[in-house]
């Protein structure tokens, strides 16, 4: 065999190695779920450690998000209208959607006002199943950055202030994975589809 020979034979195992790359990454592309509200990450990230408090100041961790499936979504108790509209639709989405073990989580971003009850008072206004988190500013900050969360204080006129912050709400497994992403505005009926189509993988990865 010539020296030519083998830089060709060489090229074109390279090429079929390149191609055979290229359509494994399709199918594995094609087979992630194809969601009609939201986004499936292609690298589900774990949720990195943290420790907040529910309504009864008892610690809520991430070990809290293994065994089940949880919708999250952050906000704040003075909230005039994302929070309360987007809640009020994910009560709907978790009575329709009928996932096993479906949690929902409502994280304060505003630990200055929203004391473990208050929050609590506040979540279980839309449904008493429903999870109010809050903590210290080091705590809340370190769970939004987890998340990939802004949440930004704007002062108002009078002393008074207002949260801005992201409107996305996000799915994790069982495996305490964030594998999804749905951002505003939510449409109930697509959401909830969304969620009993993707059943089996966030259900099946619990421990």
């Amino acid at each position: 065999m010539t020296k030519r020979s083998s830089w060709i034979l060489v090229a074109v195992a390279a090429f079929g190695a390149a191609l055979a790359g290229f359509w494994l990454a399709r199918e594995l592309d094609s087979s992630a779920p194809q969601l009609a509200s939201g986004t499936w990450l292609a690298q589900p990230r774990a949720a990195s450690e943290f420790q907040l408090l529910d309504s009864r100041s008892q610690p809520f961790t991430n070990r809290d998000l293994l065994g089940k499936p949880s919708l999250v979504f952050f906000g704040f108790t003075h909230c005039p209208d994302v929070c309360p509209t987007t809640l009020a639709k994910l009560k709907q989405v978790k009575k329709t959607a009928a996932l096993p073990g479906l949690q929902v989580l409502f994280v304060s971003v505003d630990p200055q006002r929203d004391t473990p009850e208050a929050v609590g008072l506040y979540a279980h206004a839309f449904d008493p199943d429903f999870i109010g988190l809050t903590g210290d500013p080091k705590a809340i900050e370190k769970m939004t950055a987890a998340f990939g969360v802004a949440a930004v204080r704007v002062d108002l006129p009078g002393g008074d202030y207002t949260m801005d912050h992201s409107a996305a709400v996000f799915l994790v497994d069982a495996a305490a994975h964030i594998v999804a992403v749905f951002t505003p505005p939510f449409d109930t009926p697509r959401l909830a589809q969304d969620l009993r189509m993707v059943a089996p993988q966030v259900v099946a990865n619990s421990k």
